[in-house]
């Protein structure tokens, strides 16, 4: 199964990271208010990194690498190659509904 990793921009300015297999599913949740726990409180604005290809082990282990990086780390990994937004919307995945 393809696991994903991503990090969400929310409305007070931070970066929250997490894993799914589905990622629309999860953004709803996470709109919805029935996703982590982190959004009470605060609100997701958008997804603004995508990465892909991922099995549930080696997701966890990348989302746990990604939070404990710096904001400074997270933002230029936003900005990096391997980053898969623009991707994600070329083939109609929701990155950006929430």
């Amino acid at each position: 199964m393809n696991w994903h990793v991503y990090i969400i921009l929310c409305s007070d300015d931070s970066l929250y990271t997490g894993t799914t297999n589905d990622m629309e599913r999860r953004l709803r949740q996470h709109g919805n208010g029935r996703g982590a726990k982190y959004f009470r409180g605060r609100q997701p604005r958008h997804v603004v990194y995508l990465e892909s290809g991922h099995s549930r082990s080696t997701a966890g282990r990348r989302e746990a690498a990604i939070k404990s990086m710096t904001r400074a780390d997270k933002c230029l990994l936003v900005l990096s190659d391997s980053n898969e937004i623009a991707a994600a919307r070329e083939s109609g995945m929701m990155v950006d509904t929430l």
